[in-house]
């Protein structure tokens, strides 16, 4: 009987740790599998296209840019006409430049310039190489359908990327004129026009774009910039004009009349002259 007490209060002292029957606990099979889960898994080769676009798009939406650009990569590859693959690959690889860019700042700071060096060529970055090949396919597919206009509107996206900011807007119009109703065109339109301080031509496209969609955040900030931008434009030509007539009026009153004083003679005064005195003899 007190072998068996002694075993059951064994038995309970290391039930912490240790089943009765002495086996140990089961590990912790959360932290196995979230460090299994960290590993990163390489990027399969695509057989087709539109999947490693897909691909693409999931892994820029996790941040892993690196492996985005891969995979747009290969899209490009299973096809060289693929415009929106480009297009992605021009925003992955604009995000690693950026980032690469800030480490390079932050380690090594920017040297002053001496004006007497020559100014180097700057290379093209693969960002600027990626959207330039978007504008080539997207002009392709326009001259294919002048009807098509997410072709018209990617095509000024791609412009706007490459600060080509006359040729988005143009083309930003045309998808607008062709599609009025939808929502990101009309903001999209708003966004570069303002970028070209046309302001006053901004302000309907945004407020198309809020009629539409009255919880459209981006429009309703842009509405705000674009309407301020008129009014510091109204302001600044009024002042220019208010100038001008100023500049006027002094110069009405340089050329007036002179005073009343300035037109009276400097001749002296008629002098009553008295007649010369007699030589008396």
């Amino acid at each position: 009987m007190k072998s068996f007490i002694y075993g059951l209060i064994l038995c309970v002292l290391l039930a912490g740790q240790f089943g009765c029957s002495g086996d140990p606990a089961p590990e912790n099979t959360n932290t196995v599998s979230a460090n299994t889960a960290a590993t990163p898994q390489p990027l399969p080769q695509f057989t087709d296209a539109n999947e490693a676009l897909a691909a693409g798009d999931r892994l820029l939406e996790t941040s892993e840019t690196d492996m985005a650009i891969e995979a747009y990569n290969q899209a490009v590859a299973l096809n060289p006409e693929f415009a929106e693959a480009y297009f992605k690959l021009g925003v992955a690889y604009a995000l690693v430049e950026a980032r690469d860019a800030a480490i390079v700042d932050k380690e090594e700071p920017t040297p002053t310039p001496d004006t007497k060096d020559k100014k180097p060529k700057e290379k093209k970055s693969n960002s600027e190489i990626a959207f330039e090949k978007a504008v080539e396919r997207y002009k392709k597919q326009i001259a294919a359908n002048r009807e098509d206009d997410a072709a018209h509107y990617n095509l000024g996206r791609s412009y706007n990327k490459l600060n080509e900011d006359e040729g988005a807007a143009k083309s930003l119009r045309e998808a607008v004129k062709l599609k009025p109703e939808d929502i990101e065109y009309q903001t999209e339109l708003g966004a570069i026009l303002i970028k070209l301080a046309k302001y006053a031509e901004a302000i309907p496209a945004l407020k198309k774009a809020l009629e539409l969609d009255p919880e459209n955040v981006k429009a309703e900030e842009l509405l705000a910039d674009a309407e301020a931008g008129r009014k510091r434009i109204g302001f600044s030509a009024a002042n220019k004009q208010d100038g001008k007539k100023n500049a006027g009026s002094s110069s009405t009153n340089t050329n007036a009349a002179p005073s009343d004083n300035a037109n009276k003679s400097t001749a002296p005064a008629n002098i009553v002259r008295q007649p010369p005195p007699v030589n008396k003899p």
